[in-house]
């Protein structure tokens, strides 16, 4: 199969935002009027981001949602995306699964193929994506200022947890495992909630790195500090809610340390003044997202994270992830 025949069997489709749809060397978006553009690229490597075992449609789906969660961050609407693909050789049945995974995370959020490049080479996928969001609205790191609270979406620390199983470094009962990877392979991009967020939070990441090290963005582009909660953070992961999953959960020290710094989560932080948490929360209900606030903003610099009784807890092991560190 040639390249072109690939794109046209697995990748062409009727596109109403760009007019040279998926054919042409270029797309051509338009921003409606009021609006600015919003655009992430995001590259997952094969043995970096993935393991070789992972489902093609769980692939597909994740390709596309680590994109949608930089949207999310900025509080932006899904336009469209463009794909680059490099592939050591055509296999029919992961390409059916890879493009039945991104697409129905595409039409969810009504986000089209609008172009891309394919190739043959090791494994690796770059979705770069377009949005929308009003003019001067979007939410940014630099927006926290001192006294204000700190809160997150959804879940943290599952996709570590799941990656330390697939190492042989601890067990999970079968139900609890499945959580963890779906979570770990599957990630749900919070974009309702971070447009539901335009007006209220001041400032606002999605969490790729771990929740210490992606937090420290908002710190430093805001000039303020922080104090976070290490148990109700560790009190986010999704496995507490599945029973047998809990119950064989390892020491709080590693809980601790899944939630706090274990990456791949893709949920957003952010902040938000003490007097709009209600705000805050009908935000959440409206776009069906769970939220926890762990923590506040300080004008003293630097990340304290505290522990039972208040207590400070030494922050070394609880660095962010770093390609190149």
């Amino acid at each position: 199969m040639g390249e072109f025949e690939l794109i046209a069997r697995y990748f062409k489709r009727p596109a109403r935002r760009s007019p040279l749809g998926v054919g042409d060397d270029c797309a051509l978006l338009a921003p409606a009027p009021g609006m600015q553009l919003a655009v992430s690229s995001d590259m997952l490597v094969e043995g970096r981001h993935f393991l070789s075992t992972v489902d093609p449609e769980r692939l597909g789906h994740k390709a596309l949602a680590v994109n949608l969660s930089d949207l999310a961050a900025c509080g932006a609407r899904p336009l469209g995306f463009m794909l680059a693909l490099a592939l050591p050789s055509v296999d029919e049945a992961w390409m059916q699964g890879f493009a039945r995974g991104l697409f129905a995370l595409a039409d969810a959020h009504d986000c089209e193929l609008v172009g891309g490049d394919t190739t043959r080479g090791p494994l690796n996928i770059c979705i770069t994506v377009f949005g929308e969001v009003p003019a001067g609205a979007a939410l940014l790191r630099s927006g926290a200022s001192a006294g204000e609270d700190i809160w997150v979406s959804g879940n943290l620390g599952d996709a570590r947890l799941a990656l330390e199983v697939f190492r042989g470094r601890y067990a999970l009962p079968p139900a609890g495992f499945e959580l963890a990877r779906a979570r770990m392979e599957a990630p749900t991009p919070r974009v309702a909630l971070g447009r539901a967020l335009l007006g209220v939070a001041t400032s606002a990441i999605d969490l790729s790195d771990g929740l210490v090290g992606d937090l420290r963005h908002i710190l430093e582009a805001s000039g303020v500090g922080a104090e976070i909660e290490a148990d109700v953070v560790a009190g986010c992961m999704a496995v507490l809610a599945e029973p047998e999953g809990a119950a064989a959960l390892p020491e709080l020290a590693f809980r601790r340390a899944c939630a706090l710094a274990g990456g791949d989560d893709y949920e957003l932080a952010f902040t938000a003044p003490a007097a709009d948490r209600d705000r805050v929360r009908r935000c959440a209900l409206e776009s069906n997202t769970t939220v926890t606030r762990i923590g506040w903003t300080t004008s003293a610099p630097g990340l304290r994270i505290l522990g039972e009784g208040g207590v400070e807890i030494e922050k070394a092991r609880f660095s962010g992830f770093d390609h190149f560190g």
